[in-house]
């Protein structure tokens, strides 16, 4: 199962084990069994401190297993086989199973430690989803932290029985004591937001209770995170209020244009800009919402939860977020059959029919990551021909198990009341109407810009983008944006760095000269 590299990287990482471990498998007589039988012994014999035992419950899934704290309650579940992106989510679970300190915030830890009750997950997941590991990672800590919290992390692969009886055609996917609890990528934070609300309500009181900041932040993508050091540089009170920190990029599987690093991933990408951040005296203020902007000598910020934030100047960097084709069926069929991470639901799809709504460089990647993985991909272009570059355009049209449809307008996506089942869209050059039966439809169609509470506040464009100057100032003073939620062409991670530096710049500029127009004017002699 592991390489003799990989082995040695493993037994590196287990030295820092320090309670013994057991892991505990459920097998039953499925090549898969077999497989995980042999990652757990080859696992087991890296550490002295790891023995593995099997068990004879027959209320558990197989194949799984547990990682579980000798002796004690403590233990995190696997149904499937944890390699690909959820090969670092194992080997956090052995550490922290194993006595590894877990790198929460004590707030955070002492939170988890007083949920009342009895919490019992089943996280779906893919192997290939790059979302799935930070839902399970972060279950997997609370677990540790507070034992009344179980979690099985559930490969939709190994079990498609379960998947099609759940209706599952999205990851991650959540069920809290049997109920839908929710489906995306989610921090600790947001986790304790739904299970605390309490708690959440709480802290909103606490952050209303601040110094006014020099710069407050709204947004912690790239943009944001930019501003934020390059104000905390300058010494000045920097704080940053984000929905979740990293943004649109958390989303992003491969980057490979950002200068100075020939690739990486937009979660390890979103790590690196919080750390850096970090580094800095920036106060993070993570899953808060903004929901109205409030100008004036001294600007307000309010957030969904209740806070209210009071700064001397202001950098708005919401970015934006996937655009959706607004047409009957696509809010009913979200996460049944309609979705927007080929990477994430794609293996969720295999053997079937999906459609590609987009024809530009998203549009036609997700179409051929998809021909892989499922039966047959129709990719629809409103406009007469595909916007992507040449040569992915010449690779999609290399597939034997695509068809591509231009001049046409999606119109409506269909189901049975519980999934996806057609797709229709107009001829626009007979005004002809068509259908498709299909099992999926991946929307891929641009970003829309995270403006809504500004409306009325700062002057947006007919896109809703901010506007902006060449210094990154909007129509109110005081007030900066940079990013994509700005008309700044070219939506890019390296120019979105660029400009929250320069917004950040143009505050420092801001504050020093307010504070010069304040100063009282000496009387004369």
């Amino acid at each position: 199962m592991l390489d003799a590299s990989l082995k040695e990287q493993l037994q590196a990482y287990l030295q820092r084990v320090v309670q013994p471990i057991e892991l505990v498998a459920s097998l039953d007589a499925s090549p898969k069994a077999a497989e995980m039988k042999e990652l757990l012994h080859e696992i087991a014999a890296l550490s002295d401190k790891i023995t593995v035992l099997e068990s004879n419950d027959d209320t558990l899934r197989k194949p799984s297993f547990a990682i579980k704290r000798a002796g004690s309650d403590v233990a995190v579940r696997f149904a499937g086989i944890p390699m690909g992106h959820e090969f670092t989510s194992l080997v956090l679970a052995l550490l922290q199973v194993g006595g590894h300190p877990i790198k929460f915030d004590d707030a955070v830890i002492e939170q988890i430690k007083n949920l009342d009750g009895d919490f019992e997950f089943e996280a779906y997941i893919s192997l290939s989803c790059h979302n799935c590991p930070e839902v399970v990672q972060a279950l997997n800590s609370m677990s540790i932290i507070n034992p009344r919290i179980k979690i099985t992390s559930i490969d939709g692969g190994v079990f498609p029985d379960e998947v099609e009886a759940r209706q599952i055609l999205a990851v991650p996917m959540l069920f809290l004591n049997g109920e839908y609890f929710g489906q995306g990528r989610a921090s600790v934070e947001e986790i304790l937001a739904k299970l605390d609300t309490a708690g959440g309500a709480r802290r909103a009181a606490e952050l209303s209770k601040q110094e006014p900041f020099d710069v407050l932040i709204v947004g912690g993508g790239p943009a944001g995170a930019a501003a934020a050091i390059y104000a905390a540089r300058k010494g000045i009170r920097t704080g940053v209020v984000a929905d979740r920190f990293g943004g649109q990029v958390l989303d992003t599987l491969a980057i490979e244009n950002f200068v100075s690093m020939k690739e990486t991933d937009g979660p390890r990408f979103a790590i690196a800009l919080e750390e850096h951040v970090k580094h800095y005296e920036v106060e993070i203020m993570n899953t808060q919402r903004a929901s109205k902007l409030v100008p004036g000598k001294m600007i307000e910020v309010q957030t969904e939860s209740g806070a209210v934030l009071k700064t001397k100047s202001v950098i708005l960097a919401t970015g934006a977020r996937w655009r959706e084709i607004n047409v009957p069926g696509e809010k009913e069929y979200r996460n049944h059959g309609v979705a927007y991470c080929p990477h994430c639901d794609g293996p969720l799809f295999k053997g079937k029919r999906v459609a590609v709504v987009g024809g530009g460089n998203s549009g036609v990647e997700a179409a051929i990551d998809l021909a892989g993985i499922v039966a047959h991909v129709t990719l629809i272009e409103f406009g007469d021909a595909l916007r992507a570059d040449a040569i992915l355009v010449k690779k999609l049209k290399s597939l034997a198990n695509v068809d591509i449809i231009t001049s046409a307008q999606t119109t409506g996506i269909h189901g049975d009341g519980k999934k996806v089942n057609g797709l229709s869209y107009t001829d626009r050059n007979s005004g002809a109407s068509r259908k498709l039966e299909l099992e999926g439809v991946f929307v891929q169609i641009g970003l829309v810009p995270n403006t809504e509470f500004l409306k009325g506040t700062v002057e947006l464009s007919r896109f809703g983008e901010i506007e902006v100057n060449a210094r990154g100032e909007t129509s109110v003073p005081g007030i900066f944006a940079a990013g994509d939620v700005t008309t700044v062409p070219f939506k890019q991670i390296v120019i979105a760095v660029g400009e929250g530096a320069k917004a950040s710049l143009s505050a420092f500029d801001y504050l020093v000269r307010s504070s010069v127009e304040e100063e009282p004017v000496a009387a004369a002699a």
